[in-house]
């Protein structure tokens, strides 16, 4: 099966509850813009899987040459999160979408993840 390039089609949509985030999201709350990056899309994708294996609890479940799956756990439930990265070579973005898996309410996890991951990858 080819894959898309259609990051919309690639990246599920954010459930409408607040413990999701993704540069894809309409919705004001769930949204974050994508990563940026200047260099060639393997240099990048290299710099990004060092920064998410900086990160305590983090398995890298699947890499394509284009996508990134990763699994976050806390410390102390081990719930588990879904994070995805997908690179736009064309216009120099990754663009993601972190999750929970269980529950309603985050509390904001996803978000500060995504503005660490951020920072350490810029």
């Amino acid at each position: 099966m080819a894959l898309s390039r259609n990051p919309t089609e690639r990246l599920l949509p954010c459930p409408d509850r607040p413990n999701c985030i993704s540069s894809l999201s309409r919705d004001p709350d769930q949204y974050e813009p994508p990563l940026q990056y200047t260099s060639v899309l393997q240099k990048a994708r290299i710099r990004l899987l060092t920064v998410l294996n900086s990160f305590e609890r983090v398995r890298i479940v699947a890499t394509e040459n284009d996508y990134i799956h990763a699994e976050f756990r806390s410390s102390f439930f081990r719930f588990v999160d879904d994070l995805e990265l997908l690179f736009d070579e064309q216009r120099k973005v990754i663009h993601f979408r972190s999750a929970s898996r269980m529950g309603y309410y985050d509390f904001g996890v996803n978000r500060r993840r995504i503005e660490s991951i951020r920072k350490k990858f810029e």
